[in-house]
């Protein structure tokens, strides 16, 4: 049995070379976007529309670096902020149809690597890794209390 500390180092180092695999792999799809804007499209894509405010919450950074997060989006034409009609002073951020696209591309391009990956694995390999994502899942819930970290931390 493998110690707690070498194997939080080995799954570690493992998630960290399949999300690097992960992004060469889904590279030329579309306009040239840092892991950090790819990340903050697919949150504002899944959580959206949302305030910048709830944007920082969610992805647990500070708010003016979520602004410029957004800002960033906005201008490559990826998200739009629409004013609120309840509230003038607050706007909300959702994925423009180009943003959605992209991401969809991202997204298959990633899928059918790793699925090609898959099929080089036996049905007991296979279900093993089902399981093994069912507990990497679990072990990456955090508590919605969590403190917001700093920006490139």
């Amino acid at each position: 049995m493998t110690s707690d500390p070498e194997l939080a180092t080995r799954l570690r180092l493992a998630v960290t070379r399949m999300a690097r695999r992960l992004r060469q792999e889904s590279g030329a799809v579309g306009p040239e976007l840092s892991p950090t804007l790819t990340a903050a499209l697919a949150t504002i894509d899944r959580c959206g529309p949302l305030t910048p405010s709830a944007f920082a919450q969610t992805e647990r950074i500070q708010r003016p670096t979520a602004t410029r997060i957004v800002g960033r989006l906005e201008q490559q034409g990826l998200v739009e902020r629409s004013p609120d009609p309840d509230d003038g002073r607050v706007c909300f951020v959702a994925v423009t149809s180009d943003g959605r696209a992209l991401l969809k591309r991202i997204r298959s391009r990633k899928s059918e690597f790793l699925a090609k990956r898959l099929k080089a694995l036996t049905p007991a390999e296979q279900a093993t890794l089902a399981a093994a994502a069912e507990l990497l899942e679990r072990l990456l819930e955090e508590p919605a209390s969590a403190p917001a970290r700093r920006a490139g931390g």
